[in-house]
């Protein structure tokens, strides 16, 4: 029975789809298959995806597994791994003998070894062609070098968030996150540095996760500036200075005649909206209030 099935080829990597053919598998099947880059080991997550969902992300035929993994296979990818580590210091001796700054992240050997394939980082672009040649002449096979960002390194090395837990790339991300600083605005997380960075010295890919839970609960909420009333006490209007999302509770600021002030903080469900500033007319809710330049903290989108 031809199913379809999602395969990893890599802790770290993407997940793609395949037809299983005549094979019966299961979760946790080892199965050898063509990749984007060539013929690899991967395992089996999932039995049975929504075929329609996977053909609308891929406008790419789906192709079927080669074969099951037999015992031979999986010696032979242990094989690989040791050719890997030696290939791993003869690259690290030529780098340093062409005086190249480059540094390595990960070798991999493709399963039936007629590509190796050097992952390193590097500040800047490096001019590795006379490297090529002489790698290519030590394994007698086709390199390739790809040079990898901060993130991707964070990916493969692995290490742990200010969390506690497994980095979110090394862990269940199958692809990268497009996170950016609006996102911190919109949770109200104060644009610091070293708050907003995981360990790839990049923000971190939680914010992502957490943005659509905070728009849902951000709805209905005013924004700062906003001009606000109780629904109990109509009579009574003040100024939205700040709030909590989680909560959904904002910081009122009210003011009597006599010009006396006091601060409150009530249920985004007790209010209702009574001005809103031209300025904040398209915004969404921001309860940060950090005067913060952008610029220091623009690098931390690059990659």
């Amino acid at each position: 029975m031809n199913r379809l099935i999602s395969v990893k080829f890599d802790k770290c990597g993407c997940i793609q789809y395949y037809y299983t053919g005549n094979e019966e598998l299961k979760t946790g099947d080892k199965v050898i298959a063509e990749s984007e880059m060539g013929i690899e080991m991967g395992e089996v997550l999932r039995n049975d995806p929504d075929e329609g969902k996977i053909r609308e992300k891929t406008k790419e035929p789906i192709k079927s597994i080669i074969r099951v993994a037999g015992e031979d296979d999986i010696s032979k990818v242990r094989e690989n791994e040791i050719l890997a580590e030696e290939a791993a210091k003869i690259f690290t001796e030529k780098t340093a003998l062409h005086g190249l700054e480059m540094k390595l992240i990960k070798v991999k050997y493709l399963f039936d070894r007629k590509k190796i394939l050097f992952y390193y980082y590097a500040d800047d672009r490096v001019d590795f062609r006379a490297l090529v040649r002489d790698l290519a002449y030590v394994f007698h096979t086709r390199i390739e070098l790809r040079q990898i960002g901060v993130r991707d390194v964070a990916r493969i090395v692995g290490g742990m968030g200010v969390c506690g837990r497994p980095a979110c790339c090394t862990s269940h991300m199958s692809g990268r996150c497009n996170v950016n600083i609006k996102m911190a605005k919109d949770q109200g997380i104060a644009l610091n540095p070293a708050g907003l960075t995981g360990t790839c010295g990049r923000l971190m890919c939680c914010l992502e996760h957490e943005c659509a839970a905070y728009d849902e609960l951000r709805k209905g909420m005013p924004s700062n500036g906003d001009m606000v009333s109780e629904k109990r006490n109509g009579k009574r209007t003040g100024k939205v200075v700040g709030g909590n999302v989680l909560l959904r509770q904002c910081k009122i600021l009210f003011e009597d005649e006599s010009g006396d002030s006091q601060i409150e903080y009530l249920s985004a469900d007790e209010l209702e909206l009574v001005k809103k500033p031209r300025c904040s007319e398209n915004e969404k809710v921001r309860y940060s209030g950090d005067d913060v330049d952008e610029k220091d903290i623009e690098k931390l989108t690059e990659d």
